[in-house]
């Protein structure tokens, strides 16, 4: 089974960046496309990033793109978010995901496993 562990939540000022982690148990990381979706009070879940197994394919949600980059180190177990000028809107709880079938996690039920999520609040 793989767990996934995310740190590097915190709180940051409206324009502020903060990088998020996700360290994964896998042996095998380089088989797993990965992403992030987040969960703001009220609402419901939404699709952030994703990255493919290779890292050679990505996808940004387009209330990010420009300002988020999501990457991979293989030698590490660990995904990264890394985010920029930060929004007060960004303000949510971040999950990381991994996905063992082929295709990227873009969708709630693409996901295989989901991490327990890092508190990001954006103050404006």
């Amino acid at each position: 089974q793989v767990q996934l562990v995310e740190s590097g939540g915190g709180l940051v000022q409206a324009g502020g960046s903060l990088r998020l982690s996700c360290a994964h148990s896998g042996r095998t990381f380089g088989s797993y496309a990965m992403g992030w979706f987040r969960q703001a009070p009220g609402k419901e879940r939404e699709f952030v990033a994703a990255i493919s197994r290779s890292a050679g394919d990505t996808r940004l949600a387009s209330s990010v793109k420009g300002r988020f980059t999501i990457s991979r180190d293989t030698a590490k177990n660990t995904l990264y978010l890394q985010m920029n000028s930060l929004k007060p809107e960004d303000t949510a709880v971040y999950y990381c995901v991994a996905r063992v079938r082929i295709g990227l996690p873009r969708y709630e039920d693409d996901a295989d496993y989901w991490g327990q999520g890092t508190q990001v609040t954006v103050s404006s």
